[in-house]
């Protein structure tokens, strides 16, 4: 089983740089859910580094998702580990990378905010969720195949616990 620090230790230095583009996310705190999201994914992890978020807005991020997926539509989130991660079997935790510099996130104001009043749950914790979900993604996890989902989203529900945010796959949390 994959040990996670006890709270209150810092295994090494974390450290998130936040841009903010859209002054929505300004409003919203971005900065403090970003520090949050990453520092709590980084200490169960047992690790440290860097990470970059950036708060968009959905037209800047259908742009980024056209480019770098060939998807030109808005999405959630995108993340752009640092690294190139190495293959692991399904449902195995990948290794972690050895990396200061840990990659970038974009987030999307208006589909978070319309996707958290979809679920009928807080902005804040549709954001960390999604915050904690891009950042693991840094560190190589993935939901290509179901194996792998279920370790990211048992892993995702352990962050998340840590923050005080409800379990976002348990349906009758509203």
């Amino acid at each position: 089983m994959f040990h996670a620090a006890p709270f209150g230790m810092m295994p090494e230095e974390i450290a998130t740089d936040c841009v903010i583009e859209d002054e929505r996310w300004e409003e919203a705190g971005l900065e403090g859910l970003a520090e949050r999201a990453v520092e709590a994914t980084l200490h169960w992890h047992e690790i440290g580094g860097e990470v970059v978020v950036m708060g968009c807005d959905d037209q800047r991020i259908a742009a980024l998702n056209a480019d770098f997926r060939g998807k030109p539509r808005a999405t959630n989130v995108l993340s752009w580990p640092s690294v190139e991660h190495v293959p692991h079997a399904p449902g195995e935790r990948p290794a972690l990378p050895d990396e200061e510099e840990l990659g970038d996130i974009a987030i999307a104001y208006e589909t978070c905010r319309a996707e958290a009043k979809a679920q009928g749950k807080p902005f804040e914790h549709h954001a960390l969720h999604l915050l904690v979900h891009a950042v693991l993604h840094l560190l190589g996890y993935d939901h290509q195949n179901d194996p792998d989902a279920e370790v990211m989203e048992a892993t995702e529900r352990l962050i998340l616990q840590e923050l005080h945010v409800p379990d976002p796959y348990d349906e009758k949390v509203q």
